[in-house]
Order: C-alpha cells, then structure tokens, then sequence
C-alpha cells in the first residue's frame, strides 16, 4: 500500500466526508473518490460505510487506523528531516498564530522578512484551532500557552501586556464598580482567561452584554460603544476610537511562545525568520 493511498485514507477518516478530505489535501473531490474506490479494490475490503452523515468507519477501516497513522508519522519526520536539511533561501514559511497576532503583531515583521529574502513565500494561519507542527501544517507557531510535545522547540518571546479600553467618548467608569457600563468578555470553553476573570472582579457591578473568541471582535465592538474589553494593548493602541482607560492596576499580562519542531531547526528560510522575529518583536510589542 503506497503512502498516498494511506495519506487518502486517513484524511477521509479525520474529516468523515470526501470534501472534507479532498480540502484537507488541496486535491479535487473526484480524485479523493476515485482513489478511494481503487484503494478498496486493491484492498478487497470495504473501508468506509456510506450513511446520510457521511462515511463512517468499518470494522475493517477501523482496524488499519492505528496502523495508518504510524506509516504517517514515518512520513512526516522524513518530510521534516529532509526539509530541515534544506539550505536554499526558497520555499514557503507557514506561520500560525491567533487572529490578533496576525493582524497586528506580524504585519511589520512579514514586510521585514519579504522585503530581505523575496524568494521565500510567507502563508499565515490564524484562528482559535492549534495546527500541527509534527503534520506540517505549519512549521512556526506563536501561542499564548507553552507547548506541551518534547519534539517542539520552543520559547518564550515576551511577556504580553493589556489594558482596559472604552469608546472614545463614552464617560469614565469607576474603578472597582462599573454601575451603568457594560462589559466584552471572551469566550472561555476553550480555557480561561486570567484578564477577563480580572475585568469582572474590576467592574463588579457592570453587565456582561457580549463575548467573543476575537480580540479583533471585541476592539470593534468597543469602539462602537457596545461596552468595556480587555485587549492586548498592541491591538487596543492601533485601533482609533478607542481610548485606554489609566487605573491603578492593570490586567494581568499573558506570555508570547515561539514554537517549531525540532526536524526543522536547520531549514534555512525558517531561520532566517526567527532572526527577523528576534530583531523585532521585542519592540513590536513593547
């Protein structure tokens, strides 16, 4: 069984749908179908089980699974491996990070990076889903949490700070009350944020009104009144309208990690643009 065939086989699983698999390849529908049916020919077993859902897994497909995603994982470190022993300045760098990060942090980097090494095209990933560095599907990521794998290389940037914003001309809210103001909190199922649990203990007697897992959502929604949010400041700064309150204490700051894996340390390009994040983040986001 050839490895396409496994890479097939196993995208189909993960997604439960021949679109779904046939977007998480980059290939077209008809192809993801058509290999299917010549995989199960080859095979002489019957994979998948076609219901209205989708395709759910038989007790034969089930049976491969695990050794499936070993083949796979084979695979990928030779990817890594050799990728990483790539010296040419050329290529693509794949970057993910949370929306805000992308929009507000890396812009100036990126021009930085593109400006010194035009031949090396930069892809940027972003949203609230953690893409796999050991799959390739990124091969930097910038996260607010450590990485919790051993094959990941990784380090704290820089200590993040936030502040308490407001609409430009709405009124002062009183510290430590917020009677009469409402508040933009985060979305917390994906974990918990110290500086929102701080901006409810602030403004105890505000109103939640609204919660949003983008901090890009929130600023707008701050400065078109909608109530008071916690933002990263090097995202609540650049955005005109809003207006940072001065109290005297701050929310609590959150850590910027740099990760990749560790197959990839001596890729060249990839080098290459954690020396431009080096020179520049600190003063990005200082």
């Amino acid at each position: 069984m050839e490895w396409s065939d496994v890479r097939i086989f196993l995208a189909i699983a993960r997604s439960g749908t021949l679109g779904g698999a046939a977007r998480a390849l980059r290939l077209s529908h008809p192809t993801i179908g058509r290999r299917l049916r010549a995989l199960e020919q080859a095979t002489g077993q019957t994979l998948f089980q076609r219901t209205a859902d989708g395709l759910v897994l038989t007790e034969e497909g089930n049976g491969i699974v695990a050794l499936a995603e070993q083949m796979e994982e084979g695979a990928l470190a030779m990817e890594r491996r050799l990728a990483g022993q790539e010296q040419n300045l050329h290529g693509c760098v794949r970057i993910s990070s949370a929306d805000w990060f992308g929009a507000y942090v890396l812009p100036p980097i990126i021009a930085e990076f593109t400006k010194a090494y035009p031949s090396v095209d930069v892809e940027i990933l972003t949203g609230t889903r953690l893409f796999s560095l050991a799959q390739r599907e990124a091969d930097i990521a910038f996260r607010i949490v450590p990485f919790d794998t051993s094959d990941v290389v990784q380090r704290r940037l820089i200590q993040l700070n936030y502040g308490v914003y407001i609409a430009a001309n709405a009124p002062e809210p009183v510290f430590r009350d917020g009677a009469g103001f409402r508040l933009i909190t985060h979305d917390t199922s994906t974990g918990q944020f110290p500086d929102i649990a701080w901006l409810m203990e602030t403004f105890p007697n505000a109103t939640p009104v609204m919660r949003s897992n983008n901090r890009n959502v929130q600023a707008r929604m701050c400065k078109q009144g909608v109530g008071i949010a916690v933002l990263p400041q090097v995202v609540g700064n650049q955005i005109p309208g809003l207006r940072r309150l001065s109290l005297p204490t701050e929310p609590p700051g959150r850590d910027i990690w740099m990760g990749y894996h560790r197959d990839l340390r001596r890729l060249s390009r990839l080098r290459a643009f954690i020396a431009t994040v080096n020179t520049h983040i600190t003063h990005s986001l200082s």
